[in-house]
């Protein structure tokens, strides 16, 4: 499949929670991303600037191989770098808030709308 272009995050939005639509995928993002923002708070705090890398390190090196293990797809920052780091914290804080479903639901619709089984190669959940 082509790449997708957007014209406004607005518009990416329902497309990057798409390519999260199984909560293991999403649940792993979270556990990442809160994982290495713990280790570079501890080493910020302890004066060891060298820790800053934990969070790229470990948030993408946990999140990317849930794309192609649990989702099939894709990581959409391969794409769309910005707009997903964004997302990310869009995601991570909708999460949080304990509306986890409300991002099932945006997923199972911009797949239903766009033929979710030919999206990247992966198949529909």
């Amino acid at each position: 499949m082509t790449e997708q272009t957007f014209g406004s995050f607005e518009e990416f939005w329902p497309y990057y929670v798409a390519m999260h639509s199984k909560a293991a995928t999403r649940w792993v993002h979270l556990a990442g991303t809160l994982t290495g923002l713990t280790v570079t708070a501890y080493g910020l705090a302890r004066g060891r600037k060298r820790y800053a890398a934990a969070l790229p390190l470990i948030g993408y090196g946990t999140a990317w191989p849930a794309h192609f293990l649990i989702e099939g797809n894709n990581p959409a920052s391969f794409g769309h770098p910005a707009w997903s780091l964004r997302g990310d914290v869009r995601m991570i804080t909708t999460m949080l808030a304990g509306r986890d479903e409300e991002l099932a639901e945006t997923a199972a619709k911009w797949l239903a709308e766009h033929g979710g089984s030919s999206v990247r190669g992966r198949t529909a959940p």
